[in-house]
Parts: C-alpha cells; structure tokens; sequence
C-alpha cells in the first residue's frame, strides 16, 4: 500500500458515498488507474465494505452499556458459544475478546434502561458459560466512528 492508497482510504473514510470520479479528483489520478486502486483494495480485504453511519439516538436507542463478560472456563468450546451467543442478540453492537480480565468487552444498545434489563435478564445472563458480568453505563461518547488513522 503506497501514499495513495492511504489517500483513497482517507477519502472513503470521510465520504463512502462519493463516486470514482470525485475520489479520482481529490486523490489526483484519472479515473481508471483510481477505479482499479479501489477493486484491488476491497479485493484484498482492506476495504471490507461500505455503510451509513447511524445516530442511535435519534433512530430511538438512547440507552447505550458496556458490559464486562468474565467465562467460567477458558476452553474453545466455551469461547465459540458465547461468541455465537453474542453474535445472535441484535442489541450488541460490539463484542470484542480481551486479554486478561474480563474475558469480553461488549457494547449494547436498546431504547431504554428497562429495555436493557429485560435484555440483561432474559438473554445475557442465559448464555452457556458466562461466569459474570457486569454493566457500565454510558454517560455519553467523546470519540466514536473515527476513521483509521491511514
């Protein structure tokens, strides 16, 4: 990946939605060596894919909690079932495996806080292996949706 890569990263990081012509324009190439820069990326897996940026707020999901998730054994069986288990609760947006305790770090979004603890009581704690967990409530996000430093 050379300098412009980067600058065809940053530019799609900022707006996703502009066209081949306009991300030619602000990189300073002609369209088609652009346009073959872009394929090679997302051939390559560096661009995984394109998406809308969504207030939750205003789309009705004012609640947001980190939940801290310890396992009671640390074996790959137990790992891949509360992997799918999270993976299947539409209301976690973000599951990510740590080193160290706790075992997962997940971010969920529901429109309320008795929302959440229904989400807590019927879902979360019946998950296979979970030994703990515990909840932090977000006050409110300083940084979210940066694009990559590239």
């Amino acid at each position: 990946m050379d300098a412009i890569d980067k600058k065809i990263l940053a530019e799609l990081q900022r707006d996703g939605r502009q066209s081949i012509t306009e991300l030619a324009e602000r990189v300073q190439l002609s369209l088609s060596p652009c346009h073959r820069r872009v394929r090679a990326l997302e051939a390559s897996g560096v661009i995984e894919g394109y998406h809308a940026v969504i207030n939750a707020k205003k789309a009705g999901l004012g609640f947001e909690a980190l939940l801290f998730v310890t396992i009671s054994r640390s074996d790959s069986s137990t790992f891949a079932t509360v992997e799918q288990q999270l993976a299947d609760i539409p209301e976690v947006v973000q599951a990510q495996r740590l080193f160290g305790e706790p075992d997962y770090l997940v971010k969920v979004v529901t429109r309320s806080l008795e929302d959440y603890q229904r989400l807590f009581d019927e879902r979360l704690t019946g998950i296979p292996g979970v030994e703990r967990l515990r909840s932090t409530l977000v006050m409110r996000n300083v940084v979210s949706d940066r694009p990559l430093p590239v």
